[in-house]
Order: C-alpha cells, then structure tokens, then sequence
C-alpha cells in the first residue's frame, strides 16, 4: 500500500481498468488501524489527482468507490451534481448523537412518512438503518434508495405476508453485513440498480472475498468426495506448479454432461498442492 501511495498516480481509465480504487476502498474498513489509515490516505490522494472535469458516459464502480466532490461541499463549475454523488457536507444529526457511531434515522434525524402499515414502516427504518451505517452520502438520497428496496418488494407480492417479511429481513441482513460495503455502495451509487438487486440471490449479493471462499471450500469438498470412494494412481506426466515436483497422484471423473471430456484432479505428494482441469 506504500508502493501505492508513492508510485501510482490515479487516472480514471486506470480505476476503471485495475478496479483498485474498489480494492482500496474497501480496506478503509480494516481491524488494522494502521491499514485502515493508510488506505483513507491513498483513497484521498487519489480523489484529488482524477480529473472530475469531464463526465464519464458510464460510472463505474471503480470510480464510483472514489469519486466524491470536491473538499469544499460544492460541486465543481464544469459538472452538473447528479444524484449518486455523495456530497461532503456533514449530515443531519439529532442532538446528543455520538460522534463516530453508526448513523441511523435517529442519529441523521430522519422522519419515517408512514405507508399505512406498521410492517411496512419498520421494513423502511431498517433498510435506511442498514444503507446509512457507514455511509457518507446525504440521508436524502439514502431515504429516496430505501423507499425503492420497500417499494419493489411489496409490488412483488403485493401484500405484507410471510413471503414479504422473509425478503425484506433477507435484504436487510446482507445489506448491513460490515464484511460487504460494496454492496451498499453500489445501491446507493445507482451502479447497482434496485430492481436487479431485489432479485439477486444471496450467493450474488455476497463480497468478492466471500465468493472467492465459498468456490474454494467447493473445490476442497469436491477433491475430498472424490478421495473418499476412488483410488489414485501415480504418475510422473504432471509437474506442481509450487514446487516444481513431480510426484503426483492423479484421478479422473465425469463432473460435467456426458458429452463433455473428463476432469483429472491431481495432487502433489511433495507439498500436498492440488489442481484439476479438464
């Protein structure tokens, strides 16, 4: 992250492309105080060396993860303020709310307008709740994206029964889990558009990080089903890729249609690295 902050100097087809700003970002979140302050430097450094002049024809979350307006409040004289711009004015607060705690609509002072049924209403508080936890953009614009969330999964069913409750709190437990700001980012950015998130499952909804783990954990299950009821035969054909070895076991099975050739999953009996392919 040092490298980072002394060598590279941000443009915005280099967010784009590397997607670091997101990588980044995300790190401002870390239990290392030492990562997490030097993450918040680099994001800042970057915000001021990526030119805002011009607007983009797409945002994406690259840019989005570190893009904000300038340090004065206003918005800069050759760009129009849209709405998924957060803007760096402090928020509403209520009298007697903690500094640095999670902002809610009591702490933002946010009034609920009821939608005629109490189910409804707490539905509404706990998706702005969830939106707003870390968040840096304006309660307005938090509000207006959990009065989406509500809307689309009421039309959906058009009614406050068990299927409504049991999205709603699915929504909600995913939307204020801390391992995922992407997430929260991307709803309240417009990069991820309402209606499309109320259908996603909650594998797709999960951070990188919890996709990247649950694949491995996979593959893991997969060699040790295999292990368990076929035997290996060894072979000196593959090389390890660690080690550079090649004592090797090595079997084969059908994992996909019958049309489709085999996967040899091998093992190095060196360093106990794994692979397959097909």
């Amino acid at each position: 992250m040092k490298q980072l902050l002394k060598d590279v100097v941000a443009t915005e087809q280099l967010l784009k492309e590397t997607k670091v700003g997101v990588a980044v970002s995300k790190l401002r979140n870390h239990s290392a105080k030492d990562v997490a302050d030097l993450s918040k430097v680099i994001v800042k450094k970057w915000k001021g060396e990526v030119h805002v002049g011009d607007k983009p024809k797409t945002k994406t979350p690259a840019v989005a993860a570190i893009k904000t307006e300038n340090p004065s409040g206003t918005p800069s004289p050759s760009r129009q303020e849209t709405p998924s711009t957060p803007v760096n004015v402090p928020h509403k607060v209520v009298p007697g709310a903690k500094p640095g705690a999670p902002r809610t609509t009591k702490t933002d002072g946010v009034t609920i307008v009821t939608l005629g049924d109490k189910v409804r209403d707490k539905c509404l508080e706990m998706v702005y709740d969830a939106l707003a936890n870390d968040s840096r953009y304006p309660s307005e614009q938090l509000l207006k994206k959990a009065q989406a969330v509500e809307g689309e999964v009421y039309r959906e069913f058009r009614a406050v029964n068990a299927a409504y409750r049991n999205k709603m709190r699915r929504l909600f437990l995913n939307l204020k889990d801390k391992n995922n700001p992407q997430l929260r980012e991307f709803i309240v950015s417009g990069d991820l558009p309402i209606p499309k998130f109320c259908t996603m499952s909650v594998q797709e909804m999960a951070s990188e990080e919890r996709k990247e783990a649950d694949a491995q954990l996979m593959e893991d299950n997969l060699f040790k089903s295999l292990g368990a009821g076929e035997q290996e035969a060894e072979t000196d054909a593959f090389q390890c890729g660690r080690c550079k070895e090649r004592k090797t076991r090595y079997r084969q099975a059908q994992t996909r249609s019958a049309d489709e050739p085999m996967t040899t999953f091998v093992t190095c009996v060196n360093c106990g690295n794994r692979w397959k392919f097909s």
